[in-house]
């Protein structure tokens, strides 16, 4: 049986000797990953989300070239297979990877279980995680052209607020102020290194609590590291409603405070953190604004997926703690 965006048959001539079945996997919000298999062997196909479609985004090819040059790195990442610009397949680009084994930590209460000592470790496993992808040379492994690291804060700022306006569908209390003050506040980069853009828990596959795999790359691109871990913290906020469809994994009890976090990468990579409140708050604004573009499909009927029907409710108070976040100059 297909699923939406996925059609079998045409799929069967690519992997594969037998008839061939899927499973959507659930947890993703943006684009859509299923696992395939054909009874022998599995397999994992990314491909875009269905209808609206932002700008520069969901851009298989990229995710596709960072996964296969970081495989003989320190990251861990899935080993790819190949990638499909023939539209006429799925109705979009995409790419087929290796299934890998481990959990995607999404809720405080599936971390929860493993207790303090256990979530205190893959949460700091996380974090050196990060560590060793921003310690990667880009050019050593081809990605020196990955990126246009100068101006990088400048044009995400702007970017996202393009971004914003092209899912702007109702009013958004403190979202334009926020774009504005971090505009005001705009610091230096000095330094470029391949960022994941969209790093949580939730993106990685825990073993034996061991970080076995970095998944969802759609974001990927050279420039200041301090992005990443200014997103990883973001998604890591306390105050996330326990309800709402965004990770809560920071509520389990063991998982490292935001301090804790901060001093764990600054002592592994030496780099100075003293700016992070920006990047946190930016952070917030490109979460708020990646939510209203999903609630914006969802508002279409264009989502595939359980738990997209509490997601509107979420962009205000993301824009809230990004505007209590941003000190004042």
């Amino acid at each position: 049986m297909s699923l939406p965006g996925l059609d079998l048959d045409k799929l069967g001539g690519k992997l594969g000797d037998g008839p061939l079945s899927a499973q959507l996997v659930e947890g993703g919000r943006s684009n859509l990953t299923y696992v395939v298999t054909d009874g022998k062997q599995k397999w994992v196909v990314r491909r875009p989300p269905l209808g609206h479609v932002l700008p520069t985004a969901h851009d298989m090819s990229r995710e596709y070239r960072v996964i296969t040059a970081l495989r003989d790195t320190a990251v861990p990442v899935p080993a790819t297979y190949f990638l499909c610009d023939d539209t006429e397949v799925l109705g979009a680009p995409f790419y087929v990877m290796e299934f890998m084994p481990g959990v995607p930590y999404r809720s405080k209460d599936e971390l929860g279980k493993l207790g303090p000592e256990r979530t205190r470790a893959i949460a700091l496993a996380m974090v050196d995680t990060l560590a060793d992808l921003h310690a990667v040379d880009p050019d050593s492994v081809g990605l020196g052209d990955f990126g246009r690291p100068a101006g990088y804060l400048e044009r995400q700022l702007r970017r996202w607020g393009k971004q914003l306006d092209a899912s702007r569908s109702r009013d958004l209390p403190g979202i334009d102020r926020l774009h504005e003050r971090l505009a005001a506040r705009l610091p230096a980069s000095t330094e470029a290194t391949i960022l994941h853009g969209d790093y949580r828990l939730d993106n990685t596959l825990v073993l034996d609590d061991r970080i076995t795999a970095v998944l969802d790359w759609e974001m990927s691109t050279l420039g200041d590291p301090l992005a990443d871990l200014g997103l990883t913290l973001a998604y890591a906020s306390r105050e996330t409603p326990d309800d709402s469809i965004i990770s809560n994994v920071s509520g389990a009890p063991g998982y490292p405070s935001a301090d804790e976090v901060i001093d764990h990468y600054a002592t592994r990579t030496g780099r100075d953190v003293s700016d992070l409140d920006w990047y946190i708050a930016f952070s917030f604004f490109k979460l708020a604004v990646i939510t209203e573009g999903i609630y914006y499909r969802f508002s279409q009927g264009k989502t595939v997926g359980q738990g997209f029907e509490k997601i509107g409710a979420l962009v205000e108070p993301v824009v809230a703690q990004g505007n209590a976040t941003l000190k004042e100059s």
